[in-house]
């Protein structure tokens, strides 16, 4: 099992020295949101709060996460990196390959590129891209960034994106692993199709559980249940040493911890937070 810390929505300036103190205490890697803009106006609801609420988003500081991510990456060593996820049918995905390509040179190979779609349609609005077709955009633009990071000339030819023949300099040396997050049966599909691994957001043992089943059949079906494949999960199992064994039982391969409820205010003060990463570590890490 591997630890990934999760801390966003806070005093940015907390964010590079919290990235070192994951290092330091063992964790894998860091999840990194992305969020674009707040709308004034909408009538748009959240899918992973009970009631939808979209509030708990405004004034919350949620910087780019390709610049986040270079600047924790020139200060860290070890610790990797997972977007948690990219909204990628908003963005333009040669321009997308080349930021995650820079990012991952950068870091020298410590990217895992989380995924998804967004479900505002404000962001597609802002951005200039459709709506509509933001599930199959989002399939070919999997294989275009996987395409065009792993070096040397590709094209693309789709039904939404044309690619002639390019190459990007730099690239980094290993692939980026591409995560596919989302719990809907197309993002369970796209995953199970086209990604490296598996996002999930969060929700009762029994939803993941059942994700997880729904990712075996459907790897079987397209033939890759034999490939290498992430699971990233937030479970309440993470946080004592039965329920990581649990969780690793049922196929997860990578446990998002966080040590506070990042859709309320954050009232941790900096020396709170180093205090419960390193509790984490004591209590869970240290007897791993």
């Amino acid at each position: 099992m591997r630890f990934t810390y999760a801390e966003s929505m806070c005093d940015p300036e907390q964010l590079l020295p919290l990235a070192l103190e994951a290092e330091r205490a063992g964790f894998h890697s860091m999840t990194v949101p992305d969020s674009l803009c707040y709308p004034e106006v909408s009538a748009s609801r959240y899918p992973y709060t009970p009631d939808g609420n979209r509030e708990f988003l405004e004034d919350k500081p949620i910087l780019d996460p390709f610049c986040l991510i270079a600047a924790m990456g020139a200060i860290t060593d070890r610790l990797r990196f997972t977007t948690f996820v990219v909204k990628l049918p908003i963005r333009q995905p040669v321009l997308v390959a080349k930021q995650a390509s820079s990012v991952a040179v950068l870091t020298r190979g410590r990217l895992s590129l989380g995924v998804g779609l967004s479900p505002w349609p404000e962001d597609f609005v802002v951005t200039g891209t459709d709506w509509k077709t933001r599930g199959a955009r989002t399939d070919e633009m999997i294989e275009i960034v996987r395409g065009l990071t792993a070096g040397g000339f590709f094209s693309y030819d789709g039904k939404h994106y044309q690619v002639p023949s390019i190459k990007l300099c730099p690239t980094p040396p290993e692939p980026i692993p591409i995560l596919v997050g989302g719990h809907a049966e197309p993002a369970l599909r796209r995953a199970a199709r086209l990604g490296d691994g598996w996002m999930h957001a969060g929700g009762d043992a029994g939803e993941l559980a059942r994700a997880i089943a729904r990712l075996g059949v459907l790897r079987r079906e397209v033939g890759r249940d034999r490939e290498p494949f992430e699971v990233h999960a937030i479970a309440l199992d993470a946080y004592t040493l039965d329920g990581v064994r649990r969780l690793e039982d049922q196929g997860v391969t990578d446990t998002i911890v966080g040590f506070r409820n990042a859709y309320e205010a954050d009232t941790m003060t900096f020396t709170q937070k180093i205090d419960a990463l390193r509790g984490y570590a004591d209590r869970i890490l240290a007897k791993l």
